[in-house]
């Protein structure tokens, strides 16, 4: 039977805190994000792997204080005296690594939204320390913050991951599938999100369910 041709279809990620799961690998970061509005200097960094959940607790905090989340390489176009007068969340820092506009553009930011009593999160993977931001000035803010730190995935979040994945896509997997791909996959938030990326494809070009059979095939074992 030839293949169907695939359509990418629109993904709708479910934010709300309830859809938010809680394990050891997130418990301290979300604790963190629960001391608002009592974080040291009003601001804090939240940092993890690429998918470990730092959108989906900008937009927790957000619902909870009335903040308005921005993406940084979008702050060089942004009017930062309005953002300044409340609360704000600035997704992917290290994404302006080498963008002179957006990173003057986030430290008068910092500054300003501080200045007018509100508070400042920001989101990047990895160690900020090794962002490699260009700005003296913004650098030496970013290493003044305090770190909320989401860890790689155990077992069970990442089974909750995937099948959270599943769901925005409004997919419904064999019950075994799940099981075998934590057996299976490499253990990290961006191996999870690829896998159901490719499932997703895999089951809508060749008209068939999720198995575990599919996948096997889509591990390449």
């Amino acid at each position: 039977m030839p293949e169907q041709l695939s359509l990418t279809l629109p993904v709708r990620p479910a934010l709300g805190r309830d859809d938010f799961f809680v394990s050891p690998a997130n418990v301290m970061a979300l604790g963190l994000i629960d001391a608002w509005p009592g974080w040291p200097g009003g601001k804090l960094l939240l940092v993890g792997p690429k998918g470990s959940g730092k959108t989906h607790l900008a937009h927790v905090w957000a619902a909870q204080s009335g903040a308005r989340v921005i993406a940084a390489r979008d702050l060089a176009e942004a009017d930062v005296p309005n953002l300044a007068q409340g609360p704000v969340a600035v997704e992917n820092v290290p994404e302006i690594v080498g963008d002179g506009a957006a990173q003057k553009a986030l430290f008068h930011l910092h500054n300003l939204t501080l200045a007018e009593g509100h508070s400042l999160l920001l989101t990047g993977a990895g160690e900020p320390a090794h962002w490699g931001l260009d700005l003296p000035d913004l650098k030496s803010r970013m290493q003044g913050t305090t770190v909320a730190a989401l860890e790689q995935p155990d077992d069970m979040l990442l089974s909750v991951i995937m099948a959270k994945q599943f769901a925005d896509r409004q997919l419904t997997p064999h019950p075994d599938t799940i099981p075998y791909l934590v057996k299976n996959m490499d253990r990290s938030f961006e191996s999870a999100r690829r896998i159901v990326e490719a499932l997703d494809r895999a089951s809508l070009a060749e008209q068939r369910p999720i198995t575990r059979a599919l996948a096997k095939r889509v591990l390449g074992l």
